[in-house]
């Protein structure tokens, strides 16, 4: 039976565009060949071997859904103050996807595969994006 695979949704604190998201990852891994984004979190998802089995971690920018990059591996990492804490090691390609409207929560929560937007076009990767609010507000409606 092939493995079952789950992703993460997390807001992307912080930033304002998925150019940003990139603009910010790229600058943290400058000059560094074999660098991975990474984003550390406190918990530890009890659902490791789901994600890392082809699961991404799907960014939401100012409401909405935007992009996602797939999970590479969990590391741990353990802080100054002596915590250990997850370290979500990602792909450097970050993709777009559908916008899709999504609440303010905290943390992360899962997302099943069959509830994730999907990715756009190939075509349409490249594309300017819309301000977030708007994709937010033409996905309400069923536009986007």
């Amino acid at each position: 039976m092939p493995q079952q695979i789950v992703n993460l949704v997390k807001l992307c604190v912080g930033c304002d565009s998925v150019e940003q998201l990139a603009a910010w990852q790229e600058m943290r891994g400058a000059g560094v060949p074999e660098w991975q984004p990474r984003h550390v979190t406190r918990m530890w998802p009890k659902r490791e071997a789901e994600l890392v089995a082809g699961g991404s971690l799907y960014w939401v920018i100012k409401g909405v859904i935007l992009a996602r990059q797939q999970v590479i591996r969990l590391d741990e990492v353990v802080g100054e103050d002596g915590i250990r804490r997850c370290g979500i090691v990602m792909a450097r390609d970050i993709v777009r996807t559908h916008p899709a409207p999504r609440r303010a929560f905290q943390g992360w929560r899962y997302l099943a595969p069959g509830d994730a937007p999907p990715d756009l076009p190939a075509q349409r990767q490249g594309d300017d994006a819309l301000p977030p609010e708007l994709s937010g507000k033409l996905a309400e409606i069923g536009i986007l």
